[in-house]
């Protein structure tokens, strides 16, 4: 598995992460057995950066995380935290440097570490981006020592862009897969003219790209594949990267087309991702040890030929595009 710099910082992560929102919360019922062993299996294949949130299970996805590197001991990798969806409502005016101290706090408490390797403000408000305030807060929490670095996790590529405009922000976590390739049109190349490090979230579309969902896959009442579809609890953008259920199983067929024989199609969309050199790392999920295993062989595969790119690009253009692109 490659390394890659992480931004302007002294880390180094591996291409592929582990994205550790299924093992907190929202995605049916996993067991912290299950958690455990997911985690477990991701680092043994080499995976050196790990993102969480403090809201992932209410601290449950932290704390697995505290606990599996605390027992497995040795270099640790890249824990990267996000605050700001603790706050109910979640509006601007509540991105306080009180607010923020708080929540940090509560991370330290839960990651059990004396400082944060990096904390990403949660998807907050625009209007958060356009309060030099807010960064200057996050400023001093790196001077008192309780932050490393910071980063915005962002919906919209326009919210990216003005918040690299600030100095000091480290790295943008976006969407970025087969069905959102937005980012890629300018927002990648300002993040590398500025050296800022690119984490790509949902990138398997909430597991449409998996290859394994059909119409008639069921989810339980407590995945947000079931309860967001409609951008009810949180942005849309988020379940299925925003991409209406049926378009999306149609584009996926299409998709499947161009996976190479031996390759499963969430390992193909991964590498898609890694295609692009400005992406720093991908974060995806999984429920169990098997998925992290798949999801790291991903690194394995060869270089996608311009002609499979341009085929993406192609049902992305005819299918997929009308509904996202300029949603996002």
């Amino acid at each position: 598995m490659r390394n890659h710099t992480f931004g302007r910082t002294s880390f180094n992560v591996s291409e592929i992460g582990f994205g550790a929102w299924q093992i907190g919360g929202s995605w049916g019922d996993v067991s912290e057995a299950d958690g455990r062993a997911a985690l477990e299996a991701a680092l043994d294949a080499g995976v050196t950066f790990i993102d969480t949130a403090d809201v992932y299970g209410d601290g449950r996805s932290e704390k697995i995380i505290a606990n599996v590197l605390k027992a497995r001991g040795g270099a640790r990798p890249m824990v990267a935290t996000k605050a700001g969806r603790r706050l109910d409502p979640h509006v601007a005016d509540g991105y306080t440097k009180a607010n923020l101290e708080s929540f940090i706090d509560r991370s330290l408490m839960n990651l059990e570490v004396d400082s944060l390797d990096l904390v990403q403000l949660h998807c907050p408000p625009t209007e958060v981006l356009y309060r030099p305030e807010v960064f200057g807060a996050l400023d001093e929490l790196r001077q008192a020592g309780k932050i490393k670095n910071y980063g915005v996790s962002v919906e919209k590529v326009e919210e990216a862009l003005k918040a690299i405009e600030y100095p000091d922000v480290t790295s943008i976590q976006i969407i970025y897969n087969i069905f959102r390739q937005r980012p890629a049109d300018l927002f990648f190349a300002e993040a590398r003219r500025k050296n800022i490090a690119v984490i790509v979230r949902v990138p398997l579309a909430s597991g449409l790209l998996s290859g394994k969902i059909s119409r008639d896959t069921a989810f339980a009442s407590d995945d947000h594949r079931n309860f967001n579809r409609n951008g009810d609890a949180f942005d849309v953008g988020e379940t299925f990267a925003g991409v209406p259920f049926e378009v999306g199983l149609q584009a996926v067929e299409q998709v499947r087309k161009l996976v190479p024989a031996g390759a499963s199609m969430a390992a193909f969309a991964l590498k898609w991702i890694l295609m692009n050199d400005a992406v720093t790392v991908v974060i995806p999920g999984a429920r169990n040890a098997e998925q992290a295993k798949g999801n790291a062989a991903a690194a394995e595969l060869a270089a996608i030929s311009a002609d499979v790119m341009a085929a993406t690009k192609e049902i992305y253009t005819r299918l997929v595009a009308p509904h996202v692109h300029q949603r996002w």
